[in-house]
């Protein structure tokens, strides 16, 4: 049955699962109230009609019209959704984003204007931010920006637009445009916008220190400035600082708003997952949920961020997807197996069996032992590199760290042991389909997407995992031990995978997360939305408080 073209859908059986609190710790009378504090379930959903083809990314909110903006990467627009019911999101409208070249990457909303990041064709040519009138979708405005912006957001008093430029090479790695940080300042107007921008220049020539460090620059021939891939951003509470996602690079930079320029590169170092509570499955042949402690270490690679604060205190949030360069000319993304394993560091040879290690994923660029280019891993898997260590992509967990960028807390095997419980028969499958065990040799549920949000004086935040689907919420009250307070996934195993792309399926590939206050809501509850980039739904969630 192919996807009706758009329709709203209240799915009857969103499956919800939910424990008292973290796993491991005590069922006491406070962690039970923590637990049960807020409820999400299904309002409705709006289906694009478009099936694996990122028909709904990211997602954000007018509160003046009560309309969502949603990427349509699918379509090459932007969709234009009603939410004055939130039971029933209807498609008004559209804006082309072809009309001003190539894809719409990202979209954010403030005091009815509409800003969109539209990326060049080709990507490596400066991108655009195109702003809109939210009420009648009239042009207002453009800057140019850098090479394939790829995420932007407002500041606190609509002033400014920051743009995380991502600048890709191209796929034969000829071209290697600058990441950079575009500052647009529209206090003039959208129509007299003017654009400065916080590059990495000053980074240039110190290559080496920033390995030291532990900041990943490793592209062929890549100065730093070309290595460093901006990502997503988040703002301090104050609005004078953001950090911004580094994600292949496995680092967060940190911006001065008002200088417009990076003051810092802040590695994030590398999560041992043979200590306990860092446990992973790491292969889709061992027939079985093995979330175990191996040798290996993973790389952050935070794709969102979201910044809170606790107290007085500024934290910032990542969801760690991983993410590895694989161009048509050069990767750095091999199985275990096929690399040499130093003897000494790996004495079991058969760690490199594939219901092992063997078929796991990990970068060719990190742990070599000898004497040896890496880079020739890149056309020759043969090539005379060993290995003392080896670096997988991502963390599967999500984490929180400090202002200064020291790790406040990481959520550990979390995310897998509690999908496990929730999907026994379907763990780690992907977004396109319920095969059992699919993504352990590659980055387990994959969190990808993270918001925050303040609901009767408590932050929570809100985590979608990219594969096996779903949203997990958790308590941030104590940012050093946050609670697990419900996984609500709406997403249906049953239908068999020749039906995946229909919309008896639900939601696959949750992207972009959006938390509505109930202050803007159009119900006057708080309320979460959610693009789900494979399914091509956008998704209106609800969320009750159950405690006083």
């Amino acid at each position: 049955m192919p996807l009706l073209k758009a329709f709203w859908i209240i799915p009857l059986l969103p499956l919800v699962f939910a424990l008292s609190a973290c796993l491991g710790s005590d069922d006491d009378d406070d962690s039970d109230e923590t637990a049960t504090s807020i409820q999400l379930s299904v309002l409705g959903s709006y289906l694009s009609g478009i099936f694996d083809d990122s028909g709904a990314e990211i997602v954000a909110h007018d509160p003046a019209t009560q309309r969502l903006f949603v990427i349509n990467s699918g379509n090459t627009a932007i969709d234009v959704l009603d939410i004055s019911d939130p039971g029933k999101p209807t498609l008004i409208d559209s804006i082309d984003a072809s009309a001003e070249g190539g894809a719409a990457n990202s979209v954010a909303v403030f005091d009815g204007l509409v800003a969109v990041a539209i990326e060049a064709d080709p990507k490596t040519d400066p991108g655009k931010v195109v702003f809109y009138k939210s009420s009648d979708l009239s042009k207002q405005g453009e800057a140019t920006v850098g090479a394939l912006p790829d995420m932007l957001l407002f500041t606190a008093d609509g002033k400014k637009v920051l743009v995380a430029n991502e600048g890709e090479p191209s796929d034969d790695y000829l071209t290697d445009p600058p990441g950079s940080v575009s500052i647009v300042d529209i206090s003039a107007g959208a129509g007299s916008a003017v654009v400065s921008t916080a590059d990495f220049s000053s980074f240039d020539g110190k290559e080496a220190e920033l390995r030291s460090d532990g900041v990943r620059i490793f592209g062929p021939g890549a100065t730093a400035s070309q290595d460093l891939e901006p990502e997503y951003i988040a703002l301090s509470s104050d609005g004078t600082t953001a950090w911004i996602t580094l994600q292949e690079n496995n680092a967060v930079a940190e911006l001065d708003v008002e200088a417009g320029s990076i003051t810092a590169i802040l590695p994030l170092g590398f999560k041992d997952h043979s200590k306990a509570g860092n446990e992973l499955d790491a292969s889709n042949e061992d027939d079985a949920i093995n979330i175990k402690n191996w040798p290996v270490f993973g790389m952050y690679q935070p794709d969102a961020i979201a910044a809170f604060s606790s107290g007085d205190t500024q934290y910032y949030i990542t969801a760690n997807e991983g993410d590895a360069r694989d161009y048509d000319s050069w990767t750095e993304e091999f199985r275990i197996k096929d690399l040499q394993l130093d003897a000494t560091a790996f004495p079991d040879a058969s760690i490199q069996d594939e219901e092992n290690l063997g078929r796991l994923r990990v970068t060719s660029t990190l742990g070599v032992s000898n004497a040896c280019d890496p880079s020739d891993l890149a056309t020759d898997v043969e090539a005379d590199c060993e290995y003392d260590a080896l670096y997988a992509y991502g963390a599967r967990s999500f984490s929180i760290w400090s202002a200064a960028g020291s790790l406040v807390y990481d959520s550990g095997s979390d995310l897998e042991n509690l999908t496990a419980g929730a999907f026994p028969d379907n763990f780690n499958a992907s977004n396109d389909s319920n095969e059992f065990d699919d993504r352990s040799d590659d980055k387990g549920p994959e969190p990808e997407g993270v918001t925050t949000g303040e609901i009767n004086g408590t932050t929570y935040a809100f985590i979608g995992l990219e594969r096996i689907g779903g949203i997990m919420v958790f308590d941030l009250s104590d940012p050093t031990a946050p609670n697990f307070v419900q996984y609500i996934n709406n997403r249906d195993f049953s239908v068999p995978d020749e039906e995946i792309d229909t919309a008896a399926a639900g939601d696959l590939g949750p992207e972009g997360l959006l938390f509505i206050p109930a202050s803007e809501s159009p119900n006057g509850e708080p309320l979460l939305v959610v693009g789900n980039e494979v399914s091509g739904t956008t998704t209106v969630y609800r969320i009750e408080s159950l405690t006083p």
